[in-house]
């Protein structure tokens, strides 16, 4: 990797607005197994940079893999821009940084064989395989160490270290032709511990997936739901979060008038933050790949939209707050507007308050997929139960929730008292995928909602 001087040298004397240079050393471990086949294992070792220069308002993008000849790349990335400039540059202002972060690790997972961590993703794929009735598993891991190198035109020169620690595992059951499937994805940031301790998840996967083949569907209808807090969270980060970035509201006429700061777009208990300040979570990081400092910017408190997330550039073209959103996956991608960690705030409802005066309604937990599209959106949890008379009540083949994002935000008329945060999503955009975030909530009450058979 060029060092300090080197890199500052290729930065001096051009004629750019601005210009910035990354470079991302990451190594990677992963595997993964489909039933009792182990499809993958290995090490992986990558390292690239990039620079980015703004002209007139055009940006000129260069990833290389050869840290030679740095200078050279920073005069091509120069002049792509100048093909596409065609007006003023508007980068929010921030001051220069000059930091080095280094990793605070609990349990350093390059510590532990590649063997060791094979034998026990072994032993909970026996766990899921010996219930009887389970006919497939997929099991993934990998865990990565990142270091990132951030040097731009106006004197910052920014280190940053991780390690991303990510697993998914999933059981799936046949009978008669019928298929049923129970899955968990975890993650952690800087820390191995968790993945020791999965036997008992893992069991419990292979029958959840038995017990699902036997369960019945939802009666379709409209029904009070509650959300777990690892389903909600999604919601949050799916449905709201992105439109909450601020380069789909900049780029989008509709959104624009829908997404306008003071609007009411839920009740005053409704509090709603994204923030990679949050310590110790995956989304979380000191500095943004544009040197922003991390923050946690409330975007909506007491029910009302107050704030979106930001780029420098979408910061300065729209006169609001930089927010430190500007993300990119690795050295190939330019950063662009991308969540952290997105969390509704607890209230102070115990779970037993929120499901106590509903007659019947459906307890909707974990999460398995979904789609958006504008404020519309489907999801579909991982499992569900029936509430009857202010109790959960007999399990459910997995559901779908389907409804208007704003009118649903209306609906949320309790919250729980707990929360916690799901660690194993990764997020995709613009071809960038996935991206370590997380997403959290407490457990959730939702008046009115759609409810189907998956």
């Amino acid at each position: 990797m060029p060092d300090r001087d080197e890199i500052e040298r290729a930065l001096r004397s051009h004629d750019a607005d601005y210009v910035e240079v990354r470079l991302d050393d990451t190594a990677t471990n992963r595997i993964v197994y489909r039933g009792r086949e182990l499809e993958e294992i290995g090490r992986i070792r990558s390292f690239g940079g990039n620079v980015r220069a703004l002209l007139r308002g055009g940006w000129g993008f260069v990833s290389f893999n050869e840290p030679a000849e740095l200078r050279k790349r920073v005069e091509e990335a120069i002049s792509a821009a100048h093909h596409v400039g065609r007006e003023t540059s508007m980068l929010a202002e921030v001051p220069p940084v000059v930091d080095s972060v280094r990793l605070k690790v609990k349990k350093d997972p390059r510590a532990i064989p590649l063997a060791t961590k094979k034998e026990m993703l072994d032993r909970y794929n026996e766990r899921m395989l010996s219930v009887e009735g389970v006919t497939s598993t997929n099991i993934m891991y990998s865990d990565s160490h990142k270091q990132v190198v951030f040097a731009s035109s106006e004197g910052s020169y920014i280190e940053q270290e991780r390690i991303d620690v990510v697993s998914r595992l999933s059981a799936t059951a046949g009978k008669n032709g019928d298929m049923q499937q129970a899955n968990m994805s975890l993650g952690a940031l800087n820390d191995f511990a968790y993945i020791e301790a999965l036997d008992e998840t893992a069991r419990h996967l292979g029958e959840r997936a038995v017990e699902l083949l036997s369960a019945p569907y939802v009666k379709a209808g409209t029904y009070p739901v509650v959300l777990d807090p690892i389903l909600a969270g999604v919601f949050c980060h799916e449905a709201f979060g992105h439109l909450s970035e601020s380069d789909f509201v900049y780029e989008n006429e509709r959104m624009k008038e829908i997404m306008v700061l003071g609007r009411q777009f839920g009740q005053p208990h409704l509090n709603i933050v994204d923030g990679a300040a949050v310590p110790g979570l995956r989304g979380s990081f000191r500095y943004d790949d544009e040197g922003v400092p991390a923050q946690e910017t409330d975007l909506i408190r007491e029910g009302i939209l107050v704030g979106r997330l930001h780029s420098r550039e979408t910061a300065g073209k729209m006169g609001e707050r930089v927010t430190g959103n500007a993300r990119a996956i690795d050295y190939r991608f330019p950063p662009i507007v991308r969540m952290t960690n997105t969390y509704i705030e607890p209230g102070n409802m115990s779970f037993e308050e929120l499901i106590a005066d509903i007659d019947e309604g459906v307890y909707a937990r974990n999460w398995f997929g979904g789609t958006t599209s504008m404020e519309m959106f489907t999801f579909s949890a991982g499992e569900a139960y029936m509430i009857r008379n202010g109790k959960v009540a007999e399990l459910l083949r997995p559901v779908k929730l389907t409804g208007n994002l704003f009118t649903t935000l209306m609906n949320i008329d309790a919250l729980g008292n707990d929360m916690d945060f799901n660690q194993g999503g990764g997020c995709g955009k613009g071809g960038q995928m996935p991206l370590p975030v997380s997403n959290g909530s407490p457990h959730i009450r939702i008046q009115d909602v759609v409810v189907g058979e998956r």
